[in-house]
């Protein structure tokens, strides 16, 4: 009997024959991935004209302390939810450890202590998340839309964001300028 993989702590990286559009070049750190379906955020693209201290003052938390970096477009689906991922040096409420890697947290507890000062000292903020049903990314997977690689905290939380496809793809020994779309034939 085949025991199912999963794959949470990875990067799925988008290949050029990708259909979806709105993933063109995504680079998604898969957060949760099991028999249910799985959960991503995209960390590749940034938002315009949207700033984390904009989202503080959304909830009235006072986040003049605390750098004003930029917000991910996190994905497709709630896109005005609001997900961090961050260093394991801090945890808290409905905290989800990803791969031993990183933590992903959705509740407002980080966001306070991010700007108290008391939170973790690598983060990320996105707002929404790319999704999937039970078995629809592994199925997704052996076509010709996803490049399974190693999630890399270094990529993830010190790579610039328009840069971490590319990076994403050499870290895994492949030249991203090589990428075509579609498969040959001989």
């Amino acid at each position: 009997m085949d025991e199912a993989r999963f794959y949470g702590g990875h990067f799925l990286l988008a290949l050029p024959g990708m259909q979806d559009m709105r993933f063109d070049h995504s680079v998604i750190a898969l957060c949760v991935h099991d028999t249910q379906g799985a959960l991503g955020i995209a960390v590749g693209e940034e938002m315009e004209g949207v700033s984390f201290r904009d989202l503080l003052e959304s909830f009235d938390i006072d986040g003049s302390e605390v750098p004003d970096v930029p917000v991910l477009r996190g994905g497709p689906v709630e896109p005005r939810r609001g997900f961090v991922l961050h260093s394991l040096d801090w945890g808290g409420q409905d905290m989800v450890v990803v791969g031993d890697q990183w933590g992903l947290s959705g509740s407002l507890d980080i966001l306070k202590a991010i700007a108290e000062g008391r939170g973790p000292s690598r983060y990320l903020i996105a707002l929404g998340y790319a999704g999937w049903g039970a078995g629809q990314l592994e199925e997704e997977l052996t076509g010709e839309s996803w490049f399974l690689a190693d999630g890399d905290p270094e990529l993830l939380f010190d790579m610039p964001a328009r840069r971490k496809w590319s990076a994403s793809f050499a870290a895994a020994g492949v030249d991203s300028t090589h990428l075509v779309s579609g498969a040959g034939s001989a």
